[in-house]
């Protein structure tokens, strides 16, 4: 018999996180709280110096700006929760925790699509069209992709927000997971989820597969630019960069695809977990050291601000 969340006293999850012993439990801990701090230190910089340095009011460190802000709320959804349940033991979160992790989590992955396509584009006007970058990419425009992104973020979250609070669940309370995925939620309904398992083929076509060409695109004509280079040198740098882009956006974006278009099987749970530690933990601690802590034009502002407070 199926449990509904809003008229029950059924009031609580369990998550399951890793299954490790406890020596493996502290190595887990300390290295999550170490990606953790990595990552709200590199991107909290990242914002401050932005914000506080004129030299970087551009629209390319805007973006950053915003792909910084997305990441400190993305670990800290998903991170501390894991920690605290391999320090103390204790699986539980509430319903309204559950929902709330699960709602800030789909916010976060779909603001983040959409970033990483507008800097891909961003890049392309600037390098393949530098003599009208100052034209196309406006302050208006800018400020019209940015407000998008976390326009349409929310408004994703919401539908599943909405979808998952009205569903009824087993008496079994254990997600197989370390925090409240989408998926691993859904295994837990008793009640018919087909109609919102049919969503995912559709929502990664358009919300993963389109937006992940149109970066390969631009990347592809930004690669084609960059071999008319007369100087090897600026070739080697700009490839360098552009590599290291294309890392994150690959490991980003085809992770969370092909999670969510291959058939839901018992077989790969604690597959999925590794592969989500990547999108949720490791590229929102590499976004600030690859978009911007190697960038020279940072490097000086650090300093500014460093000498200016001291």
């Amino acid at each position: 018999m199926g449990i509904s969340i809003e008229n029950s006293t059924f009031t609580e999850f369990h998550i399951s996180s890793f299954y490790v012993n406890g020596n493996i439990q502290v190595v887990l801990f300390a290295g999550v709280q170490l990606i953790y701090l990595s990552s709200v230190f590199g991107n909290v910089t990242i914002t401050v110096l932005v914000c506080l340095v004129s030299k970087l009011h551009t629209p390319m460190y805007f973006f950053l700006c915003n792909l910084a802000v997305q990441d400190i709320v993305f670990v800290s959804t998903t991170l501390p929760k894991l920690m605290a349940v391999t320090l103390t033991g204790d699986t539980s979160i509430s319903f309204n925790g559950c929902i709330t992790q699960m709602f800030m989590f789909i916010l976060c992955v779909t603001v983040e699509f959409f970033l990483l396509t507008f800097m891909a584009y961003d890049r392309y006007v600037a390098i393949c069209r530098p003599l009208c970058y100052l034209l196309i990419m406006t302050q208006r425009l800018c400020i019209l992709f940015a407000s998008l992104s976390w326009i349409f973020g929310a408004v994703h979250a919401l539908l599943y927000y909405l979808l998952i609070h009205n569903l009824s669940f087993c008496n079994i309370k254990d997600i197989n997971h370390f925090y409240c995925e989408l998926k691993a939620v859904l295994r837990e309904s008793c009640g018919d989820i087909s109609y919102i398992k049919n969503l995912f083929p559709v929502e990664s076509v358009f919300l993963g597969m389109i937006p992940f060409v149109l970066i390969l695109i631009s990347y592809g004509y930004i690669i084609r630019t960059i071999l008319k280079i007369h100087s090897s040198a600026g070739r080697a740098k700009t490839f360098s960069s552009c590599s290291s882009h294309l890392t994150i956006v690959i490991i980003f974006c085809g992770t969370l695809i092909s999670m969510y278009v291959k058939p839901d099987s018992q077989n790969y749970q604690e597959l999925e977990k590794v592969m989500s530690l990547l999108y949720t933990a490791v590229v929102p601690m590499l976004n600030p050291l690859i978009y911007s802590l190697r960038n020279k034009d940072v490097l000086k502002a650090m300093g500014y601000i460093m000498n200016k407070y001291k």
